[in-house]
C-alpha cells in the first residue's frame, strides 16, 4: 500500500519559516517525482514545487521561487518543503503527490497524502 503523510504545517506569522516533511512509504521517491501542491479557500489546487529524485531536477511556482526549497531524502524516503519569508498569500493546505510526470497539473498525480495546514498571519 501506497502512503504519503505530510507534517510540518502550523501557525506562523508573516516573514516565518516552516519545514514540511512528506514520508512515503510503498514506493521509492527515487523513482517518482513529487510534488507539494497547495489549496486554499475558493481555489484551486496549484503545484507549488515539484522534485525528480533521480537527477534532482527542481521546479517552482514563480511566486515561491527563492522562498522555498524542495529536497529530497532517499535513504528516509522523504521528500522536504523549505518555507521561508513566508506571505499571507501562502496560507493554504499543503499537500504531497507522487507521480511520474514532472511539473504537471495536479491530476496527473497518482498518490496523495492527507495535507497539513499553513496559516500566515500577519
Amino acid at each position: 500500500e501506497v502512503q504519503l503523510v505530510e507534517s510540518g504545517g502550523g501557525y506562523v506569522q508573516a516573514g516565518g519559516s516552516l519545514r514540511l516533511s512528506c514520508v512515503v512509504s510503498g514506493i521509492s521517491v527515487y523513482d517518482y517525482v513529487v510534488g507539494w501542491f497547495r489549496q486554499a479557500p475558493g481555489k484551486r489546487r496549484e503545484g507549488v514545487s515539484y522534485i525528480r529524485s533521480s537527477d534532482l531536477s527542481t521546479y517552482y511556482l514563480d511566486s515561491v521561487q527563492g522562498r522555498f526549497t524542495i529536497s529530497s531524502d532517499n535513504f528516509e524516503n522523504t521528500v522536504y518543503l523549505q518555507m521561508n519569508n513566508l506571505k499571507l498569500e501562502d496560507t493554504a493546505v499543503y499537500y504531497c503527490a507522487a507521480g511520474f510526470l514532472f511539473a504537471e497539473p495536479p491530476e496527473q498525480y497518482d498518490y496523495w497524502g492527507q495535507g497539513t495546514q499553513v496559516t500566515v498571519s500577519s
